[in-house]
């Protein structure tokens, strides 16, 4: 049994909760620069580990975000599970600006980003099937609800590249596959927090009705600061809440803790050492085992 040590992940004023102590740290990767220094500290007795997603000021568009490094740096300093927070609009009228919806499902249709840390040198296939962790949710749910906010638990999350949001077509054809919320960020992250065998779930904090809605204007960006400046009151009581429930609730192991046992296809003599070296934090228990 481990302690917790939560990582999250998401706008840049979430690390300015009240009661959390700690201090900005660089931490360095050989996938490249993440976005920001994370803000390492303490907050309801866990240590919490929190990466500005875009950067301090919103610098970084979604496309350009270094994912990869953003999930190697957390698994450096020791994040044992990431909580991914991200506003996200609505594809659904029963679920309205405002809404936090703990989504369980994603559809990726990005198509410019890393997505792996694997590939030439060392290839490893690991499941998406069930690409959120239920019980990290689960908690984060309540802690979401003990923050006032109207919470739904599961969804499915279409991530998009943007920087452009939707045409109205693209925006009923998401519709029309079933899809719950519209988002920029949550893939490939998702994706590699699994690789880097770390529980992920993901809050989409639900700030608009993208343009389907017929009686609502298409989404801008005024529309979304205003409800974003609303949702961040909640989203820092729900960190809280979170941290203060992980401090009396034993960590036992999670099958996601060492999903990598039977992800690595190429032979132990065939592998590439510059890859290997690279897959140090990422993959290092999985390939101290096996190698």
């Amino acid at each position: 049994m481990t302690e917790w040590v939560l990582g999250v992940i998401g706008g840049s004023g979430l690390y300015d909760i009240p009661g959390m102590k700690g201090d900005w740290r660089e931490i360095a990767s050989p996938w490249g620069a993440p976005s920001d220094a994370v803000f390492d500290g303490v907050l309801g007795g866990v240590r919490v580990v929190f990466l500005p997603r875009h950067g301090r000021g919103h610098r970084i568009s979604p496309t350009h975000v270094n994912y990869r490094a953003n999930i190697d740096v957390l698994k450096r300093a020791g994040v044992t599970d990431v909580l991914s927070l991200s506003a996200c609009g609505s594809l659904k009228e029963a679920l309205p600006p405002g809404t936090f919806v703990m989504v369980d499902q994603f559809i990726d249709r990005t198509f410019a980003r890393e997505k792996s840390f694997f590939g030439e040198g060392l290839v490893a296939h690991v499941s998406m099937a069930h690409p959120v962790c239920p019980r990290l949710a689960a908690l984060a749910g309540e802690a979401a609800q003990k923050a006032g906010a109207p919470v739904v638990q599961g969804g499915t999350y279409l991530a998009m590249e943007g920087p452009q949001f939707s045409s109205l077509a693209e925006s009923k054809l998401y519709r029309s596959w079933g899809c719950d919320v519209i988002g920029m960020t949550n893939m490939p992250e998702a994706k590699l927090a699994r690789e880097a065998e770390l529980p992920y779930a993901s809050v989409s904090m639900l700030t608009d009705f993208d343009c389907w809605h017929e009686e609502v204007e298409a989404v801008s960006v005024t529309n979304v600061l205003e409800v974003l400046h609303a949702n961040a009151g909640k989203a820092k009581d729900l960190v809280a809440h979170l941290a203060k429930t992980l401090a009396s609730t034993p960590r036992t192991p999670s099958p996601i803790d060492t999903c990598l046992d039977y992800a690595l296809i190429t032979a132990p003599k065939a592998r590439d050492p510059v890859c290997l070296a690279k897959l140090d934090a990422i993959a290092g228990r999985a390939l101290g085992r096996t190698s």
